[in-house]
């Protein structure tokens, strides 16, 4: 059983209780997700049942030193949707489409997110660059990277380019998204009760 985030002590505790109450009490738990030593020292004096620990950005990044923490979430494999359905983490189920509108003056004004076929009007932003590993259009040079950086900083509003304190950017998902995810939720709920 692997847990990479949340109060690691308090899931472990839980988790270790189900488990044993379950009559599995071979099944070892392990932690992992931006941990460090001051949360390897924590989980010590807690006596958090973590049999084992995964070391990653701590152990080959100075805590000095920038680093991206990131995850990946797979949202649709095989043609059909999926989704992360955790608590505070839920994620929306597959293959997505941004599209950006922008005010009289130029300005990003705000931003639609949902299915890729959702044709929402606006400027759709992702675009696939890859198709079995081969790059379907020339790399930018860094001067272009850098002028297209440039201007979509100067697109921002204001507030968000000074990074005013409570400034706030309007997304709007997609209808057609929802129910997606909700028509996802009904089918899990269902196959979670009549498994085959």
């Amino acid at each position: 059983m692997r847990l990479d985030s949340g109060d690691m002590i308090a899931l472990s505790k839980a988790v270790r209780k189900i488990l044993d109450e379950g009559g599995l009490y071979d099944v070892t738990i392990f932690a992992s997700g931006g941990l460090d030593e001051d949360d390897l020292m924590a989980m010590a004096k807690a006596n958090a049942p973590i049999d084992g620990f995964g070391i990653g950005t701590s152990l080959t990044t100075s805590s000095d030193a920038p680093a991206l923490d990131c995850a990946y979430k797979l949202q649709e494999y095989a043609g059909l949707p999926r989704r992360k359905l955790a608590a505070g983490k839920a994620t929306w189920p597959g293959r997505k489409q941004v599209w950006r509108h922008y005010g009289d003056d130029g300005h990003m004004a705000g931003d639609v997110f949902s299915v890729e076929d959702d044709n929402q009007a606006g400027e759709p932003l992702i675009r696939q660059v890859m198709r079995g590993g081969k790059r379907l259009s020339p790399v930018p040079t860094l001067g272009e990277i850098r002028a297209h950086a440039a201007h979509e900083l100067q697109r921002l509003p204001a507030p968000l380019r000074d990074l005013e304190p409570e400034t706030t950017y309007p997304i709007k998902v997609g209808e057609i998204l929802k129910d997606l995810a909700a028509a996802f939720d009904r089918h899990l709920r269902e196959h979670e009760r009549n498994p085959e």
